[in-house]
């Protein structure tokens, strides 16, 4: 069985999550203000693993570890795109081989 994906089922939870974001206001509110949506396949709670790795790195990393509770829109703003720079540019990775994501794409090309 090596090499084989696992076909874990996802939790009810995120079925649940699944139906309130997908049917009426929340569906219809992106449409009225230019957003764009970005959603999982049905039955699929393992499509979005990579982002929700990131707002986990990017809540710890930016937020709590600096004791952040109260701040304006401007400033979380702020925070967010700086930290997307220093993730991108500056933070090593393990699976890069001790790289910033930057610097693994600069040696690859």
């Amino acid at each position: 069985m090596r090499g084989r994906k696992s076909k874990k089922k996802c939790p009810t939870s995120t079925r649940i999550k699944e139906d309130l974001y997908s049917k009426g206001n929340f569906k219809r509110m992106p449409r009225k203000t230019d957003m764009i949506t970005s959603m999982s396949r049905r039955g699929n709670c393992h499509d979005n693993a990579v982002m929700e790795s990131f707002f986990g790195h990017l809540k710890s990393e930016a937020f709590y570890s600096q004791k952040i509770t109260k701040v304006s829109n401007t400033t979380v703003r702020k925070i967010v795109l700086e930290y997307i720079h220093y993730y991108n540019c500056v933070r090593i990775q393990e699976k890069l081989n001790h790289l910033s994501p930057k610097e693994f794409r600069e040696q690859v090309v």
